[in-house]
This record gives structure tokens, sequence and C-alpha cells, in this order.
């Protein structure tokens, strides 16, 4: 398996089997992006060193305006998107596997975790895991400690209190809070008309 059928692979949805081609294959591309953590993660690195690392975890360019504050993990890399002037605070986790599409913008708190994969509730098939991507819309503020489970939609402008749990889709233009997370009331500001 390659990476393009990979992605069509989970961009579907599709289990991804325990002990299948496409479970072998992702063991094998987290092993690359483990690499490229290490390295990101062993030493100053000035903003420069820290976005090409992540073109290189990432496959793709990443903007000149994205910040992330090391250290960072990520166990697939290949999945990830992220909007100009995205910033990525200190200690995150990303579970990418499933995807992850961070909007322009966005304030990532540290210690956050997002993650797309679920195992399966069979015990006879727990190994099996069921991607759901992650999107995060423009301009959204993650608290710190957060966490996004998979399938999660976060709307433009939302705010996300720390220690959240996002179980369910966050409203644009909406402060949520708590675990599991609930919308508490709007932010009183509009991120984008028509």
């Amino acid at each position: 398996m390659e990476l393009p059928e990979f992605l069509e692979h989970v961009a579907a949805r599709k289990v991804v089997e325990g002990g299948s081609e496409a479970h072998r294959f992702m063991h094998g591309a987290a092993q690359e992006a483990l690499a490229v953590v290490a390295e990101l993660n062993g030493g100053y690195r000035t903003p420069e060193e820290v976005r090409a690392l992540l073109s290189r975890l990432t496959g793709k360019p990443v903007p000149e305006s994205v910040s992330l504050f090391p250290p960072f993990y990520s166990e697939f890399g290949k999945n990830l998107t992220l909007g100009e002037d995205a910033f990525i605070n200190l200690g995150c986790r990303f579970q990418d596997t499933g995807g992850i599409t961070i909007g322009a913008g966005t304030l990532i708190g540290h210690g956050t975790t997002l993650t797309t994969l679920n195992h399966a509730v069979d015990p006879a098939r727990r190994a099996d895991m069921e991607p759901a991507p992650i999107t995060i819309g423009r301009d959204v503020w993650l608290g710190a400690g957060v966490t996004v489970v998979p399938g999660v939609t976060i709307g433009d402008g939302a705010i996300v209190g720390a220690g959240a749990v996002v179980t369910k889709d966050v409203p644009a233009d909406t402060i949520s809070a708590g675990v599991p997370a609930r919308v508490i009331r709007p932010t009183g500001f509009t991120a984008y008309v028509g």
C-alpha cells in the first residue's frame, strides 16, 4: 500500500483492520513520523527549522506564518493540514492518521490532544481502528489541555475552554467547556459573514 491509497482509505472512513496491509502501512509510516518528531523535540530549533521539520512530517509545505512550540507529538504526520497563522503551543499530541485540519488563525493551547482513531468495541476486533477526521475552523481558540475525539468539527471563531473533552461538533462563534464539552454561550462575535 502507498500513501495516496491509505489516505483514500481513511478519508472514506473505512476500518483499518488489525494485521491488514493498511495496518502495516500505518505502523511503518508511524516510524517515519516518530523519527521526525524525535528530531523536532531533541533540542532548540529556530522557527524556520521547526517549519522545515513540520514540512517533512506532513509531506507538504507549511505556511511561513505557522508557529509551533515544541515538544510536539504526532504518530503519522501525513494527514495533518495547518492553515496560515495557526499557532500550536507546547506539549500537544496529534493523532492525525484519520485526518486533522486546522484553520487559519487558530490557536491550540498547550497540552491539547487531537485523536482521529477509535478502536473497535468488540473485544475480538479491538485491534481494528475506525478513522474519523477532526476539522477545526478559522480563528478558533482551544484552551490548554483540551481533548478532541474523532469525527468532531469545531466551527469558525469558536472557543473551547481549558480541560474540555470535545465529543460533539462545536458551532461557530460559541464558547464551549466542560467534560463532556457543551455550549455555554455565543462569543458575541461573528468570525465570518457570507
